[in-house]
């Protein structure tokens, strides 16, 4: 997993991050993001402060729709200028995605994080500050990048907790795998990338993704940190692309 650079829009991120405290996590649950592989688990204790039994704390790749299956994942929002956009090509091709979001973003536009959730989205803990250094760092950096980023993303949604982790730039340890998983979040990787943050046109971004979905199943766009016009259009142009090749739209495995 290559990792991305010239994130200078995380600078502020990591400074509006500092001095983050533990939030409390409110309790309801929304069916869509509940899903029902959460059943296949049932048997384990739960994970400690979650209500939900504990995951594979295996890097996810694959789709629940099997061998034809997509799935879409939308790193770093919720943005009030892209994510409505995204949300609306998603809407109308009748696909379901999964957003990445990172924590301060969640908390600074909560009535986003909601609307994902409503249109049957699933939310994954893409940590605090989107530090690509994570795995640098001490465990109990990673801890509280993780914690309190599940903390707030939770808090944002109205009470649906995140699914799945996703280091930002892949930036995974054990530790932080084992920490997700332990608290009912499938660490989340990606086959795809559309490079559709360096901007390189909406062309680009298209044969990008042609290329690689060979390559597996989740597919890796943004939806903040900068003008998202180019992810948009791509969208508009691929979802409809994808179905005619035969795929299908699902979710990470859990």
């Amino acid at each position: 997993m290559a990792r991305h650079g010239g994130r200078g829009w995380y600078g502020r991120v990591l400074a509006a991050a500092v001095g983050v405290t533990a939030l409390a996590a409110a309790t309801s649950v929304w069916t869509a993001q509940a899903g029902p592989v959460d059943g296949q688990h049932s048997a384990r204790p739960a994970a400690p402060g979650t209500g939900r039994a504990p995951v594979s704390a295996d890097i996810a790749h694959a789709s629940d729709h099997g061998a034809q299956g997509v799935n879409i994942t939308i790193d770093d929002g919720p943005d009030p200028i892209w994510t409505p956009q995204v949300l609306q090509v998603l809407r109308e091709n009748g696909v379901k995605a999964t957003f990445c979001m990172v924590g301060t973003q969640a908390q600074a536009h909560p009535d986003l994080v909601k609307a994902v959730v409503a249109a049957g989205h699933r939310l994954c803990d893409h940590t605090v500050s989107h530090d690509t250094t994570m795995d640098t760092k001490s465990h109990a950096y990673q801890s509280r990048q993780i914690l309190d980023a599940e903390r707030m993303i939770t808090k944002a949604s109205g009470g649906v907790r995140p699914l799945y982790y996703r280091a930002p730039g892949g930036a995974f340890t054990p530790y932080s795998r084992h920490l997700a998983a332990s608290r009912g979040m499938r660490p989340l990787g990606w086959n795809a990338d559309s490079k559709d943050f360096e901007r390189p046109g909406t062309d680009a971004i298209s044969a990008t993704v042609k290329n690689e979905i060979p390559h597996g199943p989740t597919i890796l766009f943004h939806d903040a940190g900068g003008d998202r016009s180019q992810t948009v259009a791509a969208l508009r142009e691929l979802l409809p692309w994808l179905k005619q090749q035969g795929y299908s739209f699902g979710f990470p495995v859990r």
